[in-house]
């Protein structure tokens, strides 16, 4: 084997283990991370395959200095109304400023309300939480990232290491969940008698129940008084269930 061939040979096998090495760390990391990325997206409606993605990207998997020094999973800069502990980092300019946390759950929910919060992600929640392409070309049309290749980076890393499944597990979560119990009294019935009435949060007549959490405020508004929110909206004084008479 020629001295070319060797060096091309040995420079491949460096590669490989290097690709190998963080594929490993990236796996570790998103498997420390997936439940806080699931439940963020029950609680806010950011699919958890973004909330990985962007984790992933900006923390290198876990091994930027930013998030070693200040537990900050997601890059976000301290902005004017950030009232926390803080430190200073190079990034677009020099020693920006840059929001420390306790501990990464709170880094991951404050990403969520920073989305949430902001009038101009607003548009991103009237997106289907399962499509991640579209959310993540929306982050970078409302300036999250400045560089121009950070959606096509996003979606590589959900489709690398199939991130969607865990936006399947949280929509599942949401589904199956236990409706809560309002317990009220009859007034035209036994006085000890109690009637249980289940107040159905989610819809059961599609494959995936759309959940409050993913409603914009618009169409909630809007839709109060249709059928397909109508169990938003209860009667008031007086009214019978099972020709039983409950308040």
């Amino acid at each position: 084997m020629s001295k070319m061939k060797l060096t091309v040979t040995l420079l491949s096998l460096i590669l490989f283990f290097q690709l190998t090495a963080q594929n490993s760390k990236t796996v570790a990391y998103i498997d420390q991370y997936k439940e806080i990325a699931i439940n963020e997206m029950i609680r806010s409606g950011v699919p958890a395959s973004i909330t990985l993605a962007q984790a992933v990207l900006e923390s290198q998997s876990g091994e930027s200095d930013l998030v070693k020094r200040s537990n900050n999973h997601f890059g976000i800069k301290c902005k004017p109304e950030w009232t926390g502990a803080r430190t200073f980092h190079d990034d677009d300019a020099k020693g920006e400023c840059f929001r420390v946390y306790d501990n990464p759950e709170a880094s991951f929910k404050d990403h969520s309300d920073f989305l949430k919060t902001r009038a101009h992600y607003r548009f991103l929640f009237s997106l289907s939480p399962t499509d991640s392409e579209a959310w993540a070309k929306g982050l970078k049309k409302a300036g999250y990232a400045t560089a121009p290749t950070y959606p096509q980076k996003l979606i590589k890393i959900i489709k690398d290491y199939q991130l969607e499944q865990y936006n399947s597990i949280a929509l599942a979560r949401i589904k199956n969940s236990t409706s809560p119990i309002i317990e009220v009294t009859p007034t035209l019935s036994s006085p000890t008698e109690k009637v249980s009435i289940a107040i159905q949060e989610k819809e059961s007549d599609t494959e995936i129940s759309e959940s409050e959490t993913y409603i914009p405020t618009a169409k909630k508004n809007n839709d109060l008084s249709s059928s397909k929110y109508g169990h938003l909206n209860y009667p008031e004084g007086l009214f019978t269930i099972n020709n039983t008479g409950v308040v």
